[in-house]
């Protein structure tokens, strides 16, 4: 599955924006789709320098209410992401970057990057030496994981997995 996303992401991607590119440049001309890039870029630095700031502040809020900034730092990683992908010349990477640093599209991101590590972590836990500790409700996604909404289960989730006896033992 790596194999392929890299494979699309260096090759197929490329394409596909030097194509969109070109295709554009004929319909509405070569200087205009420069221009036309130049102001994709500026609205772009503006608006994560915007939203960047906004992250910041929520992220130092949620710090001094001593609560965990899940969301927070999954914003600012959407926004750093979204910028580098504006950062790169093209409109179809401007349009994810646009969808990742949007304050009314970043949830929908934040749900679908949730989405996709929670199976990545499930996957790699299910193929770990302890996978047999954990049983089809625990692990990630369900108790101390990201849930469905993008947050971070609480304690109030967390006794769901198999008990697993011990001794406490004291120096």
């Amino acid at each position: 599955m790596v194999r392929i996303g890299l494979f699309l992401a260096f090759l197929v991607i490329p394409v596909l924006e030097i194509w969109f590119l070109i295709q554009v440049g004929s319909v509405i001309g070569g200087w205009e789709t420069v221009a036309l890039l130049i102001a994709d870029s500026i609205l772009g630095a503006w608006l994560v320098r915007r939203e960047g700031r906004r992250a910041w502040a929520a992220l130092r809020t949620a710090i001094e209410s001593g609560r965990m900034p899940d969301k927070e730092l999954a914003d600012g990683a959407l926004i750093v992401a979204g910028g580098a992908l504006l950062m790169t010349p093209g409109f179809l990477s401007d349009v994810f970057g646009f969808f990742m640093i949007l304050p009314f599209t970043r949830p929908i991101a934040r749900r679908w990057v949730s989405w996709f590590l929670g199976r990545r972590v499930r996957s790699l836990a299910a193929r770990s030496p302890y996978a047999p500790l954990f049983d089809g409700t625990a692990g990630f996604g369900r108790a101390g994981g990201f849930d469905e909404a993008g947050g971070f289960g609480g304690p109030a989730e967390a006794g769901r997995g198999r008990v697993v006896h011990g001794e406490v033992v004291d120096d």
